[in-house]
């Protein structure tokens, strides 16, 4: 069973940057996909970028030119860089891998963007 481990969240000014990872227990992120995800307070979970277990990439509009997914195949972990945080960014972040069928979450990482 694949788990999913979270780390690198905290507040932040706007115009900052953070550097999300996931940690991916139990499973080659060299044959997943990894997404991820946010969910701010009364919003819907909404994907905000995605690697696929090839290396390509995808954005949503509201982040594309300021978030970098990559991933580190050695250290089996994904990243999410977050450049020119916006205070619309506040929300938990989570990571999601999908083999098929089988989708694994992780608990996630709150970011806060405030003066």
């Amino acid at each position: 069973q694949v788990q999913l481990v979270e780390s690198g969240g905290g507040l932040v000014q706007p115009g900052g940057s953070l550097r999300l990872s996931c940690a991916v227990l139990g499973g080659r992120i060299t044959i997943l996909n990894i997404d991820w995800y946010r969910q701010a307070p009364g919003n819907q979970r909404e994907l905000v970028a995605s690697i696929t277990s090839g290396g390509d990439t995808n954005y949503a509009d509201t982040v594309k030119d300021r978030f970098t997914i990559s991933k580190d195949n050695a250290e089996n972990t994904v990243y999410l860089q977050m450049n020119s945080l916006k205070f619309e960014d506040t929300a938990v972040y989570y990571c999601r891998s999908q083999y098929g069928e089988y989708i694994s979450w992780g608990l996630g990482t709150q970011v806060t963007v405030s003066l």
